[in-house]
């Protein structure tokens, strides 16, 4: 079980927040007016954290020290934004979202680091697969059989730089395309990893364990593997 910091406790927010606590992990919500909290159900076990989600005193009193995840879906962009980079840059918060309404700054926070996901083609579950790499496994494509899947590859910064065919070799995966600055773009042989790319691939349905413990790691170097 991890924890996860949301902030924004509109009608998105409290879908992630119900829907992260359903599953047993630890959740902290933040929002500017208390009000918002009544959204929650009564048996939402979470923090509830009134304050500006980008304010540090706000972020540590929602436990951002401890956070596996961070979703920024309030109503602002500049403010989801700014709280993003607060989580990772400050806080270096592993998994971040942020949720903009300009489909045209995509590209400038993809080269920031920071995924993001435009409310015009917006879900709660778009925010969940990446915040909560494993939910990505119920995969936007199952062939006929079953055995596989294609769906989002939680993927760690240090990969970028490295060859499509390097990840392939250590995970069992064919990576079908990769969104990148909002865009889908195919494989073609020598193609790089960038950072901020999301890694759409088809996989074993069995194997999400063994592809999320190689590839939300580090790579291991060459003097790593003969130490």
């Amino acid at each position: 079980m991890a924890h996860f910091v949301i902030m924004g406790c509109g009608r998105v927010g409290v879908t992630l927040a119900h829907t992260l606590d359903d599953a047993g992990h630890s959740v902290a919500i933040i929002d500017q007016d208390d009000r918002a909290f009544r959204r929650l159900r009564r048996g939402f076990t979470g923090l509830k954290v009134s304050g500006v989600g980008f304010d540090r005193d706000t972020l540590e009193r929602a436990k951002i020290s401890e956070a596996y995840a961070f979703a920024a879906v309030s109503s602002g962009d500049n403010s989801n934004i700014l709280a993003t980079r607060v989580a990772r840059e400050t806080y270096h918060v592993p998994h971040v979202v942020a949720r903009i309404y300009d489909p045209g700054r995509a590209e400038i926070y993809q080269r920031l680091g920071i995924p993001t996901v435009a409310a015009v083609r917006w879900s709660s579950d778009q925010v969940l697969r990446r915040i909560l790499p494993e939910h990505s496994l119920s995969g936007d494509y199952r062939e006929a059989s079953g055995r596989l899947i294609l769906g989002e590859i939680n993927v760690h910064d240090d990969w970028a730089g490295y060859a499509l065919e390097d990840l392939e070799a250590v995970a069992p995966i064919r990576i079908a395309y990769l969104s990148r600055f909002g865009e889908g773009v195919l494989p073609v042989p020598g193609m790089r990893l960038q950072q901020g790319d999301i890694v759409h691939a088809m996989m074993p349905i069995n194997a999400g364990k063994d592809i999320e413990k190689v590839l939300s790691k580090a790579p291991i170097t060459s003097t790593e593997q003969n130490t």
